[in-house]
């Protein structure tokens, strides 16, 4: 146990109860860090690209999900190294910001440090090679600029915007239908857009699955879908021209703050009590039929005698709906929540062309559809599936092709995919790395390298032949000075990524590599790990 001792020589512990915690220092240290990070980038390598596999994960509690999109695998499989929770938040900061590509990042930072390895076991400080990374990353990042293309889109002409989210569906399970998708995310996206300010609320696209039909039978509605009915079974079905009260105050008499208590001896006071409740029914269906409403959207419920009374007054309601569907109905209808019956007014009501109830197949699940809504940047998608795990894919396929029509709608730049802009970056750097003095340029040519690994995967889960298609490519690539040959992963019979119309948005793939370098340079720069011993 190691000892220090202070002026007067009395002994005392730097470290409490050092001989019940573990210390892993220098170069082994970043070596165990590095495995760490390496076999959570492994776990996903064999998800990348259009052919890659699926991950079938069971949770605690028996919930089984089935995805091949990096920052779901890696929140569901509960990491406990704390570098490996390092890498799953790599996943998840380009799921918040870019919301695609989790796949790529992880498995080029895992590349990097694969790389950073070999250079450590040659002596070199991890310092020097963070600061080749750094360097190299810059070099890259400006390259992916030069060999960027902006299209030009409009609500008329969106097939480049089709064409790029079709790209980030192909990879996932719903890609035979990945041509509709695209369009209803794209739709779903220009709807709620701010074209002049560029800018997408992606909450006002509400995103709602339901098990039964099949893909094909997922639609854009122009309005609100809730997964509620009516609450009485005699109530309209469809009402034309709704004006619809928004309320978040319940239809019951109020009760008082204080502890009460009514004695009831006898039957006069029983029938008074049930006249009040009756009469304050009333004047709340009446204030709701005043205003000029036709339909109650409540927040809260109401029991059997307020239900009884709004169905006999003509007033379909409904009850039980969310705080935030609330919020998106009166969005839609241009309406406004109201707190309180007393401040109901003509002017607060939304206003819909059209709400609907709908049934489904043989069960007794409805749905509530509010459409041709007065201000329509409100949208609901609606997914269905064969099974509960489908639709789940589905919603999370659709979330990342719903982030890509955002940033392309921010910044219309793209670059091209399946694996050429790494390669155009991989020769870039190793072209650059000439130009470098110092020890640096060992970093800057791994850097290269590690490039090379996301192409290298998609071969490898296409079924060819990784190295020899990889060395084909980068050989194309330099003789025609061609920057957007990538691999052919379905098939095509060209290389040329225009042809096969395969787009990524240039912030995502500039994202993917400033994240994966600061987190690689983050991993290097730990040379001490201590913790409890009983801790693996």
């Amino acid at each position: 146990m190691a000892l220090a001792f202070d002026e007067y020589g009395r002994p005392f512990i730097i470290i409490k109860e050092q001989e019940q915690k573990t210390r892993v220092r220098g170069l082994e240290a970043q070596k165990a860090n590095i495995l760490a990070a390496k076999s959570v980038a492994r776990i996903l390598r064999t998800s990348l690209g259009p052919k890659g596999m699926d991950k079938m994960l069971q949770g605690p509690d028996g919930d089984v999900t089935i995805s091949n999109d990096g920052a779901t695998i890696l929140e569901q499989m509960e990491v406990e190294n704390q570098i490996g929770k390092l890498m799953v938040e790599l996943s998840k900061s380009q799921d918040y910001e870019i919301g695609d590509g989790t796949t790529g990042v992880v498995v080029t930072a895992g590349a990097l440090l694969e790389q950073a390895e070999q250079l450590l076991e040659r002596g070199i400080h991890p310092i020097r090679i963070a600061e080749g990374y750094e360097l190299a990353s810059k070099v890259a990042v400006d390259h992916l600029s030069q060999i960027s293309q902006k299209f030009d889109f409009s609500l008329d002409n969106m097939e480049s915007l089709v064409q790029t989210c079709m790209t980030t569906l192909s990879s996932k399970i719903v890609n035979r239908c990945k041509r509709m998708l695209a369009e209803i995310a794209v739709k779903a996206v220009l709807a709620v857009a701010d074209l002049e300010r560029k800018d997408v609320n992606l909450d006002l696209i509400k995103v709602e699955g339901k098990v039964g039909g099949k893909l094909e039978d997922t639609e854009l509605v122009y309005g609100i879908v809730v997964d509620k009915d009516m609450s009485h079974p005699q109530m309209p079905k469809r009402i034309e021209d709704a004006k619809i009260a928004i309320l978040t105050c319940p239809f019951e008499p109020p009760k008082p703050k204080t502890k009460h208590k009514v004695d009831i001896d006898t039957v006069e006071k029983f029938e008074a009590l049930r006249e009040a409740e009756r009469t304050y029914f009333d004047e709340m269906v009446q204030q709701c039929k005043e205003a000029g409403a036709t339909l109650v959207i409540c927040q809260w419920g109401f029991d059997d005698e307020a239900n009884h009374l709004l169905m006999h007054r003509g007033l379909p309601a409904v009850r039980w709906v969310g705080g935030v569907e609330l919020e998106l109905i009166a969005i839609a209808t241009g309406g406004r929540i109201v707190p309180r019956f007393q401040e109901l007014t003509p002017e607060k009501l939304g206003k819909a062309g059209l709400v609907r109830e709908k049934g489904f197949g043989t069960t007794k699940d409805r749905m509530l559809y509010i459409e041709q809504c007065a201000n329509s940047r409100a949208v609901t998608i609606f997914i269905r599936g064969g099974t509960k795990m489908m639709v789940d894919e589905t919603k999370r396929s659709l979330h990342d092709a719903l982030c890509v029509a955002r940033n392309l709608i921010r910044d219309n730049s793209i670059v091209y995919g399946g694996g050429s802009a790494e390669i155009a970056c991989s020769i870039a750097v190793e072209a650059a790395a000439d130009k470098i003095p110092g020890v640096e340029q060992y970093a800057v040519r791994a850097f290269a390298d590690a490039l090379d690994a996301v192409p290298m995967a998609l071969a490898e889960n296409s079924g060819l032949q990784p190295i020899d298609t990889l060395t084909a490519v980068k050989a194309q690539h330099i003789k025609e000075r061609n920057p957007y040959l990538g691999i052919d992963c379905n098939d095509v019979g060209t290389n040329d990524m225009r042809e096969q119309n395969v787009f990524e948005t240039l912030i995502g793939k500039k994202q993917q590599i400033l994240l994966a370098t600061q987190v690689v340079k983050m991993i290097l720069k730990i040379d001490d790990v201590i913790s409890p011993s009983g801790y693996q």
